[in-house]
């Protein structure tokens, strides 16, 4: 519900963009300069902290840097709502935006976020991060953190089928699967967990091909005769029924899942290694390895990406200085980003920081690998994908349609029924 809801602000929000934006531009150049920076952002142990750690490395006394967490989906209520008013009254300095969402906000209303172009060196962030944060060659968004996703095993499981770390690298999903029948036989466990109603590994699966639920323009649905979307599906299907999947309907039986040892594997986004690394009596018994490749799709890496977000400078009073925050914390600050590591383990997306020896540390709950070093080599790796304005509403209809086809619609039946409504719903 909470996706349908920002689909239906964000299309209000696209419909009286050209009729509000005078108004907006009105409000955004009224009132006086602030020495008040305000930023919102969600999640209080990740993005919340980080902005904490930046406030101490930026310690300017003349600007005070206040922090207001919100819910993601509050945030973008908030912005849909003040935006297709035609209003910046009570809205902040610099806010947080989920890569997926951004395009939504920039292409309906560029005239409010300030443009960041110079600086930061946009070239020192992982390229994939820089389209999705950009709009006609310039940058709205600085970079923050990475959706880099790995293949999480347990190693003991993996031994007791008589495989070693080695021999899941740069894998594809049907050895994965040869891979998991073995390990279920020797241990009894899944292979990994899945909610049916999620497509995120559909999604994932499907950047590892360079390839998208719209065209390059972002906003043209393409899922009729995408090859690289059919071949994900297909897969998709193939490990459904392959009686190696746990099945979980929320957050809290994914992450209890492979914390109980139920699971052998987690193909995620690396933010998943704090709920990992929670159940420390499995310390040592867990690797990660590359992503695994669509089998059949040449063009298919061992790596994708799942989530990230990035910051925004708001075209209201404060935004020279919210602009300068950014830039000399989180645009450029290699010993920030070192910080951030050491302390709460985020991984950004600035290239320089990934030289340092805190990211070359070894980690003992992972059997003493270098998981930063190695998530920081399978970013740069990441094809780079427009994830346009309709992912969301997209992957909606996909979920209904998906069900359909588990249940023995033809594939293509179900892409082309599913394009037809895309088309009709995002015009």
């Amino acid at each position: 519900m909470k996706k349908v809801l920002a689909f239906f602000l964000v299309s209000i929000l696209m419909l009286t963009a050209c009729s509000s934006g005078s108004k907006t531009n009105k409000a955004s150049s009224e009132g006086k300069d602030t020495n008040t920076i305000t930023i919102w952002a969600w999640d209080p142990n990740f993005n919340i902290k980080a902005l904490n750690i930046a406030k101490e490395t930026y310690n300017n006394k003349d600007v005070n840097i206040k922090i207001v967490e919100n819910a993601q989906a509050d945030i973008i209520q908030k912005l849909n709502t003040s935006l297709s008013s035609g209003t910046t009254k009570g809205l902040p300095n610099i806010v947080l935006i989920e890569d997926y969402r951004a395009q939504s906000f920039l292409q309906a209303y560029p005239d409010m976020f300030h443009d960041m172009t110079g600086t930061f060196k946009a070239d020192d962030f992982a390229a994939y991060k820089v389209a999705p944060t950009s709009v006609n060659g310039k940058n709205y968004g600085v970079p923050f953190d990475t959706g880099v996703a790995g293949l999480y095993v347990r190693t003991d499981y993996l031994e007791k089928a008589g495989y070693k770390v080695e021999d899941l690298q740069n894998i594809d999903w049907k050895q994965y699967l040869e891979i998991g029948k073995k390990v279920k036989e020797a241990t009894g466990k899944q292979m990994m967990t899945q909610d049916p109603n999620e497509l995120s590994l559909v999604r994932m699966m499907a950047q590892t091909a360079g390839s998208w639920y719209t065209k390059e323009d972002g906003k043209t649905p393409y899922l009729a005769g995408n090859k690289e979307l059919k071949a994900a599906f297909e897969m998709y299907k193939e490990i459904m029924n392959s009686g190696l999947v746990k099945p979980v309907s929320d957050w809290s039986q994914f992450v209890a899942a492979f914390n109980s040892g139920d699971v052998a594997t987690v193909p995620t986004g690396n933010w998943i290694t704090p709920s990992i690394k929670a159940e420390a009596s499995q310390s040592g018994k867990w690797a990660v390895v590359p992503f695994p490749k669509l089998p059949g799709v040449e063009k298919s890496v061992s790596a994708s990406n799942l989530g990230g977000s990035s910051w925004y400078v708001l075209n209201v009073p404060g935004k020279e200085k919210a602009a300068d925050f950014l830039a000399k914390t989180f645009g450029s600050n290699k010993e920030f980003y070192q910080t951030l590591n050491k302390e709460m383990g985020a991984i950004g997306t600035y290239k320089p920081a990934a030289n340092d020896d805190v990211y070359q540390r070894a980690d003992e709950f992972f059997g003493g690998q270098k998981i930063v070093a190695d998530f920081s080599k399978w970013i740069e790796q990441i094809p780079q994908v427009n994830y346009g304005i309709h992912t969301y509403a997209i992957e909606d209809i996909l979920v209904v349609e998906a069900q359909n086809y588990m249940k023995g619609k033809d594939l293509d039946k179900m892409l082309k029924d599913a394009q037809s409504q895309a088309e009709a719903q995002l015009k």
